[in-house]
């Protein structure tokens, strides 16, 4: 935690993409009191459901920065579930660039991982990625 003073000094500001599905949040960690500001709305506006703020909330609670530093997103597609995911994502990976001796916390609680489930394509012919035409006798 010694890196974090140098951090705050510095004024620096942390930059990493998180994804999930087809969710894509461009993350910014800053120095600050914790406060989030997702496409210029605050996380409570963005987010109305709690548990999702709980889990974007996780990394920063996990290394004990939820107090000192300010997070700037810009999200993109997916549904809500999976933005929270990709915003989750992103700041794990903004607080890697800010200090890499996290590294081994965050990939321990899985925050690094890439979430891989992404919706099948529709195959021709099929009525969906598998499901089948109903078989007609006659």
């Amino acid at each position: 935690m010694t890196d974090a003073a140098i951090d705050l000094a510095a004024g620096a500001r942390y930059t990493a993409t998180g994804k999930r599905k087809t969710a894509v949040a461009r993350v910014i960690l800053k120095p600050g009191t914790g406060e989030y500001l997702i496409n210029g709305k605050p996380l409570d506006v963005f987010f109305p459901r709690a548990t999702l703020g709980r889990i974007i909330r996780q990394p920063l609670e996990t290394v004990g920065y939820e107090n000192r530093m300010d997070v700037i997103a810009r999200m993109h597609g997916g549904g809500v579930a999976a933005q929270a995911g990709a915003l989750r994502h992103g700041i794990a990976r903004a607080l890697l660039e800010a200090d890499p001796n996290l590294r081994g916390e965050l990939k321990r609680r899985g925050f690094l991982t890439r979430d891989p489930r992404v919706k099948e394509r529709k195959k021709a012919g099929l009525k969906k990625a598998r499901k089948r035409p109903q078989f007609s006798k006659r």
